[in-house]
């Protein structure tokens, strides 16, 4: 399971069989040549070396100074990125963004071009050596031991941290994961301090989001359900922001700590103060007011719903100290305007 809910083929579906395959026979496809990608490999200044990570798999120590970087997870490149290192190759989740690279950090990317890799039929190994790495991330990737294993072979691999579950390790570890890869920890831990403290002048903000409920839920229906995120799971850019999470709907999830799927007849059950719908699409919007009696929730009708656009999505979903910086400069005033029963009915046209 990942972040995203379960329910688009393109990407999503895809990623609950293809992203846990990562570790069979890589696709085939031709490896390019040694040179890889056009990207300009490298950093604005160095680290720390050698770098020791502790991981789940043990312990990788990276000698040097990491001039081809490859991140083999769905978000890590944009933590490469905001420590100052324009990685080799990434890997694609979903969006078909340029080089695989969402808005929030196309500008830290600049006119590199890295190698994009992709996981549909597994890891891409034999593209991933090509790209001869010095420093393989693969800390939201849902490595398997195998895997670790055969990217070990080709180049230091670092992968999330003991009990950490797969593609639900805290933004916090993972981003002290690679910093700690490239021997800028205390860079990485800037980041979280920063987007903390965010958190924290918002909340002093609006005091009153603490007196108030929020539902976080995908933004339309898949096979029959919408897909609900319970308390805790990718729901922190709510609960952070001082908002209460809808209590409940945890029993309506096939198994613990994947996505509620709740039913025509059981939309009731999603109502709060504020629901966050990650729309991506106007058909997606369309097909969300047509679903059961989601029309008729209070705070639907009363102008307390948020609708994203696609990229606003993606931001949520991505979960990396870039992504919430942009959640939070976009979503601050589209919640602002919720709680105050002013939101917006119609699908955002522009991101």
């Amino acid at each position: 399971m990942m972040r995203r809910p379960l329910l688009l083929l393109t990407p999503v579906l895809l990623a609950a069989t293809a992203l846990a395959a990562c570790g069979n026979e890589n696709d085939g496809d031709p490896a390019p040549s040694a040179g890889g990608s056009s990207a300009e490999a490298g950093s604005e200044a160095g680290g720390t070396f050698p770098a020791v990570v502790e991981h789940k798999y043990g312990e990788t120590t990276v000698p040097e100074e990491p001039e081809r970087v490859v991140t083999v997870g769905v978000t890590e490149q944009d933590v490469v990125l905001q420590l100052g290192v324009v990685p080799v190759g990434v890997t694609e989740w979903y969006g078909e963004q340029p080089s695989a690279t969402w808005p929030w950090a196309q500008e830290l990317l600049g006119d590199a071009e890295p190698e994009v890799l992709t996981t549909t039929n597994g890891l891409q190994f034999e593209k991933i050596a090509a790209l001869q790495p010095d420093l393989i991330v693969g800390t939201n990737a849902g490595l398997t031991e195998d895997d670790y294993e055969k990217l070990s072979a080709i180049a230091p691999t670092v992968t999330s941290s003991e009990g950490s579950e797969d593609y639900f390790s805290d933004w916090q570890d993972q981003t002290l994961q690679i910093a700690r890869a490239l021997g800028r920890e205390d860079e990485g831990q800037a980041l979280i301090d920063g987007i903390e403290q965010r958190y924290a002048e918002l909340r002093e903000e609006h005091p009153e989001w603490q007196d108030m409920t929020a539902t976080f839920s995908q933004g339309g229906p898949y096979d029959g359900n919408l897909y609900v995120y319970p308390a805790g799971l990718n729901t922190d850019f709510l609960s952070e922001l001082g908002f209460e999470l809808t209590t409940g709907l945890e029993e309506y999830a096939p198994e613990a700590g994947s996505q509620a799927l709740i039913s025509a007849e059981n939309v009731g059950l999603i109502d709060a103060d504020v629901i966050v719908f990650a729309t991506e699409s106007k058909e997606m919007f369309d097909e969300l007011q047509g679903f059961g009696t989601i029309a008729d929730l209070a705070a639907v009708k009363e102008g307390r719903a948020v609708y994203t656009d696609d990229v606003l999505a993606g931001a949520i979903y991505f979960l990396t100290p870039l992504s919430i910086e942009y959640v939070l400069d976009e979503l601050t005033p589209l919640l602002e305007k919720a709680t105050a029963g002013e939101a917006p009915t119609e699908f955002p046209t522009t991101a």
